[in-house]
């Protein structure tokens, strides 16, 4: 007894030697995801991006002119360019070669040298390092100086010593590495997601050569190069949507505070498209750039009426009606980039809001002036939108005045939970009356509150805020919800921290979802980005035999549990699958234990990997076009499995 006790107060004590050193790269190996954001498949694509980075800022210099990204067959990468090479000769403090130095040290980079490079994509100078730490091995070759060097790294350690290899022309960089499976839950890379990446910076980059090639299955290779730029942008997430002038708006200024970049022009759609970047980096959090941007757009535009005697008496136009149909990109590189944020993509340098508004009010205001036609329909546009806001604006105060916050009522068929603490409830979304009947009897009445919707809700990528508004199930969402839409939006009135979709599993189940989808999307993405919508995943199959009850969710679980209950393919004497079409199919006391019990359920997330990507494809699948569509069934109807017709 008393060996057990010393044991135990040993095993607790808090001595010097348990007090671990990481040297070098350990603790990026140690917690990968403080620098990469996750070991899933979203850190796997931010090595590539990390690299490219490099090759980015080479480019931004004025250094660089071509880059080629190649996926082997191995899903090793290899990133090229033909920039002044990383330095290969000893530094002076360190006495390594400064490859090395780059390689193997956390913050250290020649981004912090104002002299190096002006602007960068970021100054952490852990880009590569973390790469280096991060992968099974990393060969890195360069030409400088007429010669060619050559130096690898085994899981971040130096496995060679850099050597020349040979006489070499030109100049430039290249890495090649392989992520590390001791690292990453999977090592397969997404054709797709490198190339929506890469196709922006060449974008944001106007000139540059960007190469992707895979050389795994099918041998697939794109080359990017725009020099229209921004421009080229801003028709490239147009396409499919009428535009109201043909004429872009675009301007590039330099300011002390940063160097401003805009392309803009109007559609017919309803819809804004707004998306900014400081540095090449997707700031979708918006910032003081995107601030200055909107408060010079809705005064140059009424200025603008105003003096040409386009309004009738005291009329003037809201923010929100000046950015209907807008689609821009709004681009500022800066020397000195602070961000803040949930997720560090937000700008906070004041000083870049003020260069921003200046930088518009003078260049918008120059394009209206040569473009009379197209300055009277985009006024003639925003009226529109100002009427549809005035129309709308009883709706809205109804749906305000309604707000439990606000001490109104909410909707009748809000069956609410007890809890008041809005961290601690959760909103299920149900499709229809019956399984909404099923959810009321099975939840848990504490913390679960449940809001039956009548059918399919309105397709709000195709509508105006009035009709919008209009709509009786979406009022009743936005009721329940609290925290208002649009520029009324405040996250704090959020009544739930979980807002869940349940619906059936079948094809009007996953339509129903997407249509709720678009309207979290456009109406109330905050609430996205704040983390706290999901999607309920209720069960395919049940699969029963006598007292033994087992739920899939998967056509291979299906099969998994068939066997377990001692069958093959469904022929098991005495083994019964039920298939739910359903959700209303279920008993309260079923849908409690798969769907809405915290210990058992499978829920999901809903992210936003790619916010420009993602506005294109709700664009793309939900708005009026029906080209888009058709294209997009075309490609993709080849990979539809076990369809429900």
């Amino acid at each position: 007894m008393a060996n057990k006790k010393q044991k135990k107060q040993k095993s607790s004590d808090y001595t010097a030697g348990q007090i671990q050193v990481l040297k070098g790269l350990e603790a990026v190996r140690k917690r990968p995801g403080m620098y990469i954001g996750s070991t899933s498949a979203r850190g796997l694509h931010h090595l590539v991006y990390e690299v490219v980075d490099n090759s980015i800022d080479e480019a931004m210099a004025g250094h660089c002119s071509q880059v080629t990204v190649a996926v082997h067959d191995d899903n090793s990468v290899t990133v090229a360019d033909d920039g002044r090479g990383i330095p290969v000769d000893i530094h002076p403090t360190e006495k390594v070669p400064g490859v090395e130095l780059a390689m193997t040290t956390l913050h250290a980079g020649g981004k912090f040298d104002k002299s190096t490079y002006k602007v960068s994509g970021g100054l952490h100078g852990v880009g590569v390092s973390v790469v280096n730490a991060l992968s099974e091995y990393l060969e890195v070759e360069i030409r400088r100086g007429g010669s060619e060097y050559r130096q690898r790294y085994e899981r971040g350690i130096k496995a060679t010593e850099l050597e020349t290899v040979g006489k070499a022309k030109g100049s430039g960089t290249s890495v090649t590495f392989k992520p590390d499976h001791e690292i990453f839950d999977e090592l397969e890379y997404s054709f797709e997601v490198l190339s929506d990446r890469l196709r922006e910076l060449a974008f944001l980059n106007k000139g540059l050569l960007i190469t992707l090639e895979d050389e795994r299955n099918g041998k697939l290779k794109e080359e990017y190069r725009y020099e229209g730029g921004i421009a080229e942008y801003v028709e490239f997430l147009r396409r499919g949507r009428t535009a109201l002038h043909d004429k872009i708006c675009y301007f590039d200024t330099s300011k002390p505070e940063a160097e401003i970049e805009l392309a803009l022009q109007y559609d017919q759609g309803f819809s804004e498209h707004t998306h900014t970047f400081v540095n090449n980096i997707n700031t979708h959090e918006g910032g003081m750039h995107l601030t200055g941007f909107k408060a010079a757009m809705t005064r140059t535009i009424n200025d603008y009426a105003r003096r040409n005697k386009i309004f009738k008496k005291d009329e003037s136009l809201s923010g929100e009606d000046v950015r209907e149909g807008l689609t821009c990109i709004l681009s500022v590189r800066v020397m000195e980039p602070q961000f803040e944020g949930q997720t560090k993509t937000k700008l906070g340098n004041s000083e870049v809001r003020g260069a921003v508004e200046a930088a518009v009010n003078e260049h918008l205001s120059i394009f209206l002036d040569e473009n009379p036609k197209a300055a009277k329909v985009i006024i003639e546009k925003s009226l529109s939108a100002s009427r549809a806001r005035e129309a709308a604006r009883k709706a809205r105060d109804l749906a305000r005045k309604k707000s439990a916050l606000e001490g109104g009522v909410l909707p009748g068929k809000l069956a609410d939970c007890s809890i008041s603490d809005p961290s601690m409830c959760e909103l299920y979304l149900v499709e229809g009356d019956s399984a909404g009947g099923s959810a009321k009897q099975g939840r848990d009445r504490g913390y679960q509150a449940i809001l039956p919707l009548r059918g399919k809700i309105l397709n709000v990528q195709r509508a105006r805020i009035d009709r919008t508004l209009s709509n009786e199930e979406i009022r009743a969402m936005i009721t329940a919800i609290g925290t208002g839409i649009r520029d009324e939006f405040d996250i704090e009135k959020a009544r739930y921290h979980k807002i869940l979709v349940m619906t059936d599993a079948d094809v009007d189940g996953a339509h129903i979802r997407t249509l709720l989808l678009t309207f979290f999307f456009k109406e109330m993405r905050e609430l996205i980005e704040a983390g706290y919508v999901y999607i309920a995943q209720p069960p395919l199959y049940r699969v029963h035999k006598g007292k033994q009850d087992f739920y899939a969710y998967s056509e291979r679980e299906r099969v998994e549990y068939v066997k377990r209950l001692g069958g093959n393919g469904g022929d098991a004497k005495g083994v019964r699958i039920q298939r739910y079409k359903g959700l209303g199919e279920m008993n309260p006391d079923q849908l409690w234990k798969t769907t809405m019990d915290p210990e058992t359920r499978t829920i999901h997330q809903v992210q936003v990997e790619h916010e420009i990507r993602a506005d294109d494809l709700f664009e793309e699948l939900m708005g009026e076009e029906v080209e888009p569509r058709r294209k997009f069934i075309e490609k993709n109807a080849r990979y539809v499995k076990n369809l429900d017709v």
